[in-house]
C-alpha cells in the first residue's frame, strides 16, 4: 500500500545512526503474543541499559516505535483489536507503569481505567497525556448518557428531572484526535519532545525518524483530500457505531449523521437512540452505514435493517488500530484503510496510496 512501509524506513535511519542496540530486544506482547506490539520491559533503572517507555494503546505504540526504534524498551498495554475505552488493566500492567521510566497515554478520558492508575502511581517518571498535549483544544462532543436505567422506577421532582436532562447533553472532549492527520502530527512531535527527555543522547535519531514520519502522514492526508472528494457531495454522509469520527468528517467536510453511542463505549445505546438513528438515516438517505473493528456489528446490523440500509463490507477502524498482518497494523495504514473503507462506502472513486 506505501511506497515504503514506515518500520522499513526507521530501520534504515537507525542502521545509518548506528544506534540500535541489538542485544536483549526479545519481541513480546502481554497481551496476545504477537511480535510487533510490546518488547521485554525490563526498566532502564534495574538494567542500565535502554528506558522503559509504557504506551497505552496500539496507536500511542506504533508512533513510539516508529519514533524510537530500537533504543527503548516498549511496553503495551492495550493490544490492537481491543477496546482502550472498557479495557480493565491486568497486574502486569500496574507493575510496567510503576516501573516506567517514561508513561505516555491518551487522556481526554479515552481509556479511563488505564489513567486512573496512571494517576494513581507513586512512579514519579514523566507521565504525559499525548492527545491533550497534541490538542490542547480539542472538539467537544456528546457525552454518553449514563442512562439510569438503575433509577427507572423511582418518582423524581422537577427538580431532579431537570438535573438528569443536563447530565445526559453535557459535553466532554472527544478523545479521538488522531483521525485527524494533522493532530497525528503533533502527537509524534509530543513522543518525539519526551523521548528525548528520557533518552537525550538519541535526540538526533528522534527528530530525523519524527521528520520521516510526520512527512508520510502529510502525504496520506493530501492523498484523504483528493479521494474524499470524489464521493458525490449528497452522499457525504457518515453513520458509526460510536462517536469517534468526528476529528475525520471535520478535517475533509463530511456530514456526521450520527453514531450510535456517545464519546464512550461503555453504556449501550437505548432503544429510542436506536430508532431515532435508524429515521435520521432514511430521512437523510444515507448510502452505507460502518461497523467498527472493536465492537461487535450486531447493532449496526440491526439499524440498516430498520432504516433499509446496506453495511459497508469494510470495517472502520475508531479506537485502535488492525492486529498485526492487517491493512491497518500501523497508524499511517489505518488512516488509509479507513478511507478506503469511507470513500468505496459512500460512492466515491478510490485510488490507492501512492499511485
Amino acid at each position: 500500500m506505501f511506497r515504503k512501509l514506515p518500520l522499513n524506513a526507521i530501520a534504515a535511519l537507525t542502521l545509518a545512526f548506528g544506534l540500535i542496540s541489538c542485544s536483549g530486544n526479545e519481541q513480546v506482547n502481554s497481551n496476545s503474543g504477537t511480535e510487533e506490539n510490546s518488547a521485554v520491559n525490563t526498566s532502564s533503572t534495574a538494567t542500565g541499559e535502554r528506558p522503559l517507555v509504557v504506551a497505552t494503546t496500539s496507536i500511542l505504540c506504533d508512533l513510539t516505535k516508529q519514533v524510537a526504534a530500537q533504543t527503548v524498551d516498549l511496553k503495551c498495554l492495550v493490544d490492537a483489536g481491543q477496546d482502550p475505552h472498557t479495557y480493565q488493566p491486568k497486574p502486569d500492567d500496574r507493575k510496567a507503569i510503576e516501573q516506567a521510566d517514561l508513561v505516555l497515554y491518551g487522556g481526554y478520558d479515552f481509556e479511563p481505567s488505564i489513567i486512573k492508575l496512571v494517576q494513581a502511581s507513586s512512579n514519579q517518571a514523566p507521565k504525559v497525556a499525548v492527545h491533550e498535549v497534541a490538542v490542547p483544544k480539542p472538539i467537544l462532543g456528546e457525552e454518553h448518557d449514563h442512562s439510569h436505567s438503575g433509577h427507572k422506577e423511582e418518582k423524581h421532582d422537577g427538580h431532579d428531572h431537570e438535573k438528569e436532562e443536563k447530565h445526559s447533553e453535557e459535553k466532554a472532549p472527544d478523545p479521538h484526535v488522531w483521525h485527524n492527520p494533522q493532530n497525528g502530527v503533533q502527537m509524534v512531535e509530543a513522543i518525539r519532545s519526551n523521548l528525548e527527555k528520557v533518552a537525550p543522547d538519541n535526540a538526533q535519531l528522534y527528530a530525523a525518524n519524527a521528520e520521516k514520519v510526520t512527512g508520510e502522514i502529510k502525504e496520506i492526508d493530501s492523498w484523504i483530500k483528493k479521494n474524499v472528494a470524489t464521493i458525490p457531495a449528497n452522499q457525504r454522509k457518515l453513520v458509526t457505531t460510536h462517536d469517534a469520527l468526528t476529528y475525520y468528517t471535520q478535517a475533509y467536510n463530511i456530514d456526521y449523521e450520527g453514531a450510535i453511542e456517545g464519546l464512550s463505549t461503555e453504556v449501550q445505546p437505548t432503544a429510542a437512540r436506536i430508532g431515532q438513528l435508524s429515521k435520521e438515516i432514511k430521512q437523510e438517505n444515507v448510502p452505507t452505514i460502518f461497523a467498527e473493528s472493536t465492537h461487535s456489528p450486531k447493532l449496526i446490523e440491526r439499524i440498516a435493517k430498520e432504516a433499509n440500509v446496506k453495511v459497508s463490507e469494510e470495517k472502520l477502524y475508531a479506537d485502535n488500530l488492525g492486529e498485526q498482518g492487517t491493512d491497518a497494523d500501523t497508524y499511517q495504514k489505518m488512516l488509509v484503510a479507513n478511507t478506503k473503507a469511507i470513500v468505496d462506502g459512500l460512492g466515491g472513486t478510490y485510488t490507492a496510496f501512492g499511485q
